[in-house]
């Protein structure tokens, strides 16, 4: 009897199980990933529904009535370290404190001389 035939049948439709396996495995899993999608949107939108509305347009801040506040500047210059000659020893990182800056006594802008190089290039005519 030839039994070539019966067994051709029967790994053909092991083969098909499994690749119906495989595909089923795939659709379920693009479900779960299309479900937790769906979830993480509808948590999403009642996040942003318990949150306060915007303001409109008369609701802002509005300036005070002495006008804006504006910005000060000064100039700081850093604190010392003292060196290790005029303590005799090391300070160690407890006894240096809150080492920080300090308003200097000189507050006028510092101002580029003419010809100087200012902070980029040799000082040249420049563009060239």
């Amino acid at each position: 009897m030839d039994t070539t035939w019966y067994e051709a049948a029967g790994a053909g439709s092991i083969a098909g199980i499994a690749g119906i396996a495989g595909i089923a495995v795939i659709v379920v899993g693009g479900l779960v990933i299309a479900a937790v999608l769906v979830w993480a949107v509808r948590l999403g939108i009642r996040v942003k529904q318990a949150e306060p509305r915007t303001p409109r347009g008369g609701e802002h801040p509005t300036l005070p009535d002495s006008g804006p506040v504006h910005e000060e500047r000064h100039r700081r210059e850093p604190v010392e370290v003292p060196r290790a000659e005029e303590t005799g020893r090391r300070l160690t990182p407890h006894e240096l404190g809150s080492l920080g800056s300090r308003r200097s006594e000189d507050q006028s802008r510092p101002r580029w001389e003419g010809g100087s190089s200012g902070s980029f290039g040799s000082g040249g005519s420049g563009g060239r």
